[in-house]
């Protein structure tokens, strides 16, 4: 879902339209954030349905064309940008197995600390209609979680295959923190900051 430093600046880029698109947030009660906020990562290990049972052995032929769809979805939608670590950082230079398999570096806001999640253990627990609305539903920022809503049925399918034949892999990402809790891991803080010297050298400049 060129250059290292021009894929570090789209990566920014996206990370800061995701930032504004997302501040809504901010206005929803702790409760229902900390409730939103299970959704963004993958939920505790739980006993398989049948259905579930069913779907893990019906995993889709790699020569489904769908899967060459959902690929090209992942990638060009920016997926890779946060669930897949070092994406960004080597312009999309990575193969393909690895990606999707979430980070442990934290996203802070007013909505609390969130992680990307890894997409390839979720979608493993998932039947093929579960996934259907389980992409729709509301994320905390900045997952664009207004793009999959709006995506038709078809490409979901798409992206559920093509995620479905990486198989499982890596580790389940920590669960989202409410705000005002500490994490013990690294965090991009999404605050909007002003620098006081900034301000002061503006002002002593100002006619």
């Amino acid at each position: 879902m060129s250059s290292i430093a021009a894929g570090a600046h789209r990566g920014n880029c996206s990370l800061s339209r995701r930032l504004f698109a997302g501040a809504a947030a901010s206005t929803v009660t702790g409760t229902i954030l900390i409730t939103v906020g299970l959704l963004f990562s993958a939920p505790p290990a739980a006993a398989e349905t049948p259905a579930q049972a069913a779907s893990a052995t019906q995993a889709p032929s790699s020569s489904d064309p769908s899967i060459a769809r959902g690929r090209y979805l992942v990638q060009i939608g920016g997926c890779n940008d946060c669930h897949t670590p070092g994406y960004a950082e080597t312009a999309g230079e990575l193969p393909t197995d690895e990606w999707l398999t979430g980070q442990d570096i934290g996203f802070r806001g007013p909505w609390g600390t969130s992680y990307p999640s890894n997409l390839r253990l979720t979608i493993n627990w998932l039947t093929e209609e579960e996934w259907l609305t389980f992409a729709r539903a509301p994320r905390l920022p900045p997952m664009p979680w207004f793009n999959l809503r709006d995506m038709s049925d078809q490409d979901l399918r798409a992206v559920y295959r093509f995620i479905r034949d990486l198989g499982p892999k890596g580790e389940r990402m920590p669960a989202p923190a409410p705000p005002g809790q500490s994490v013990a891991t690294p965090f991009f803080e999404f605050e909007p900051r002003v620098e006081q010297s900034a301000l002061s050298t503006a002002a002593a400049t100002a006619p």
